[in-house]
């Protein structure tokens, strides 16, 4: 469900704020790269899960772009 009530939130926003969440998870997944690679990151699993948040953005921004 939680997955769900993401898309739901992202379908909600416009492209302006879609291309800002999208900054912030680049952001986020450049920080958790930098923590796993200086041994620092406990929760490795957390950089997929980011990886896919940023494909579901992209995802959205597409389909609002084309209509």
């Amino acid at each position: 469900m939680k997955t769900k009530n993401f898309v739901e939130d992202l379908r909600s926003k416009t492209i302006d704020e879609l291309n800002q969440e999208l900054v912030e998870a680049k952001k986020e997944l450049f920080n958790l790269r930098f923590q796993n690679a200086t041994n620092q990151l406990s929760n490795t699993a957390r950089i997929t899960e980011v990886r896919k948040n940023i494909a579901r953005i992209q995802t959205v921004i597409t389909q609002k772009s084309n209509g």
